[in-house]
């Protein structure tokens, strides 16, 4: 523990490598007086190993003495199914229309992935994988056994 007090947690989604002191990262981080460029630029360094176009969440703690810590998640399950099904946005009507399919592989492969993030680290895969098929289910994306 740092024994530093905290002022502030600001959640933001940030496209991975993309981030700039231009909203929403500057008004969110310049009203608790950080350091924009160097929040930027560590970003920018621990995302560069990802696509530019993945949105990445990003939870900063802000401190009283304007120093700050933060820490980058997975994106979000609805984004990878979305890219798995080839789709741009989920169904209209879930339950009734299916917008598109995944695989039991697709749904495995996302939940390796989400395990990695600091909440999710410690459940079991199939924990994550039931909660991947519910958001599945919600999006209108049906999971099939394979594609065939």
């Amino acid at each position: 523990m740092s024994g530093k007090v905290v002022s502030a947690l600001i959640r933001l989604v940030v496209n991975a490598g993309q981030a700039k002191p231009a909203p929403p990262v500057g008004p969110a981080l310049g009203q608790h007086r950080l350091n924009l460029m160097a929040f930027c630029k560590d970003f920018n360094a621990r995302t560069q190993h990802m696509k530019p176009d993945v949105p990445v969440s990003v939870t900063v703690t802000a401190y009283t003495d304007s120093s700050f810590d933060f820490v980058i998640k997975s994106p979000k399950v609805s984004y990878f199914l979305k890219k798995a099904a080839g789709l741009q946005n989920g169904g209209g009507r879930a339950g009734h229309d299916v917008a598109g399919v995944v695989t039991v592989k697709h749904v495995y492969e996302i939940a390796k992935i989400k395990q990695t993030d600091p909440d999710c680290q410690y459940m079991d895969l199939d924990a994550i994988s039931k909660s991947i098929l519910g958001t599945a289910r919600s999006m209108g994306i049906a999971v099939k056994r394979d594609l065939n």
